[in-house]
């Protein structure tokens, strides 16, 4: 080993990071945040769950769950449920 090692990032680091990262709903683009219950679906969807075990869980219909993952994968600017997880994942929306 050298002896040298990597500084922390310090608070002057993270305050840079924070005014080059703008808020949630400007990253979008479109200027819209996912609601919580669009938030909920795509969490759900990244575990792999399909449309009717997210409606069974979260007690609603199976055409409601699609249509929160059409708004979800439109705020996302996603052409698919891979591209709305990835996207979600990205923007740190989920782990």
């Amino acid at each position: 080993m050298s002896g040298t090692h990597a500084q922390p990032v310090g608070p002057p680091a993270t305050t840079q990071l924070q005014k080059l990262a703008p808020p949630f709903a400007q990253r979008l683009g479109n200027g819209a945040a996912l609601t919580p219950r669009e938030l909920s679906v795509v969490r759900q969807l990244s575990l792999g769950y399909r449309a009717a075990k997210i409606s069974s869980d979260l007690k609603l219909g199976e055409e409601t769950i699609r249509s929160h993952i059409k708004k979800a994968q439109a705020k996302l600017d996603a052409r698919n449920r891979v591209q709305t997880v990835a996207q979600a994942i990205m923007l740190r929306l989920i782990p």
